[in-house]
């Protein structure tokens, strides 16, 4: 990872080191251009190092925990061991570790037609990068430097101090309680992982319900399983202030026209995540921007600026990584070849990682309906399926929405505890077309 010299010339930058970084710059490497990827952080972006390598480690370890005291099956019960958390970080840390070496440093190390440049890329002009003073003209560049954990301008917030979906996951003791703000994806893997471990957790939304933008009948069963389990729900909460006192975080709002207080000993703040934009020089290179700091780009993932594209979280939108990785991808090929390839993430399925799992694909049946689709429903609660009933775990519902006219699936919402996989089927089925009668 030698430093360039000033005469090096690149027919691409990559502008961050995470997925879409990486497959932007893969991508390139394959087509027979030279590639430079610049990052100024840690090499392998959020999933490796803060997102989901980490957070699925904790959530398997606390789900193995929980189940080693539940009745899995009939006459069989066994008792968890004493909870080693400080253990339970360390083997986290070290995975996060070999995967980050693995999975990026030497996938790097063995496309010799990548340069790996450490520091801060600044756009000054529309096409040339700033970087820790020395200048590149690249003849395209793709930014793909994710986003952040972002909190909301709550009064007292800012001088309280609060942890992040990243902290929360470097906490070497655990705490007793904790108020979980935010109940979407992050949030309810987080605040079910730390119940599970032995954590008092508080969860509040200011939607009306939990996972809001998932079928509503999906939410609404999985708000029971995680009651079930000691978790204190509380929707349609508008948090107007947060305090700190004596080691202890006192969170004040409303529901419902009623003041209502929360204590506990931490706050985890997961009310979403923001594209990383600050400082990169958009308005100078003519790069327009959303409300949220989101790079706007075509359907091509273009920007205004010719030379410039975008890719991953950066967009503001589809914040998986294997949309990140797609989207790389794309916008690498478009910019290097002028293929003028589409982006279409609308089958990709979005999961989320309590358990039972949330999976889905398409559109919802309220989706449906607002599109004028005349849809036909078909709900099957898992009790029903004998793969659940063998594996004495039969919490959850497949729903499927289909087109009437067409008998074609629309969306399709899942949770299971495999909800992953079972998806899967449905996600090629809508993206090829295939209809109910076919499926089946």
């Amino acid at each position: 990872m030698d430093r360039l010299e000033k005469n090096d010339h690149f027919d691409l930058m990559a502008i961050g080191a995470g997925s879409a970084g990486f497959a932007a710059a893969i991508k390139g490497a394959e087509l027979g251009y030279r590639v430079a990827m610049v990052e100024a952080g840690t090499i392998g972006g959020t999933c490796v190092n803060v997102g989901c390598v980490p957070s699925k480690t904790l959530i398997r370890a606390m789900e193995q925990y929980h189940l080693a005291g539940q009745p899995r099956f009939r006459g069989v019960h066994t008792l968890p061991g004493e909870l080693n958390w400080a253990e339970v970080m360390a083997n986290k840390d070290e995975l996060v570790t070999d995967m980050r070496q693995s999975k990026y440093v030497d996938v790097l190390a063995s496309y010799p037609e990548i340069t790996y440049i450490q520091g801060h890329a600044h756009l000054t002009g529309e096409n040339q990068v700033e970087i820790d003073g020395q200048v590149y003209a690249p003849n395209k560049i793709v930014i793909t430097t994710g986003a952040q954990p972002w909190a909301p301008p709550i009064a007292g917030l800012a001088e309280a101090g609060y942890l992040t979906s990243t902290t929360a996951m470097e906490l070497k003791e655990l705490p007793h309680s904790m108020i979980v703000l935010g109940a979407n994806a992050v949030g309810l893997e987080l605040a079910q992982t730390f119940a599970r471990a032995g954590t008092h957790v508080t969860l509040l939304e200011l939607l009306p319900r939990i996972a809001a933008f998932e079928d509503r009948e999906i939410s609404e069963t999985l708000q029971g399983y995680l009651e079930a389990e000691s978790l204190e729900i509380v929707t349609g909460f508008k948090t107007t202030r947060v305090e700190k006192l004596d080691g202890r975080y006192i969170l004040t709002g409303s529901r419902s026209g009623k003041e209502i207080a929360f204590e506990a000993k931490q706050l985890l703040v997961a009310t979403g995540r923001r594209p990383n934009t600050v400082g990169l020089g958009l308005e100078e290179a003519g790069v327009r921007q959303g409300k949220r700091g989101e790079i706007l780009v075509d359907k091509t993932l273009r920007t205004d600026n010719p030379h410039v594209y975008a890719a991953g979280d950066v967009t503001g939108r589809d914040m998986f990584v294997y949309v990140a990785a797609y989207g790389g991808i794309l916008a690498a090929e478009n910019a290097l070849t002028e293929t003028g390839r589409v982006y279409d993430a609308a089958y990709i399925p979005r999961i989320t990682f309590t358990d039972p799992q949330i999976a889905s694909a398409g559109l919802t049946e309220e989706q449906a309906h607002h599109l004028g689709y005349e849809v036909k429903v078909s709900a099957l609660p898992m009790i029903f399926v004998p793969r659940a009933q063998a594996a004495r775990d039969t919490r959850g519902l497949v729903k499927l929405v289909a087109d009437a006219a067409t008998d074609h699936l629309l969306g399709a919402h899942i949770l299971a505890p495999e909800a992953g996989e079972m998806i899967q089927t449905a996600v090629l089925a809508i993206h090829f077309g295939i209809t109910l009668t076919q499926l089946r």
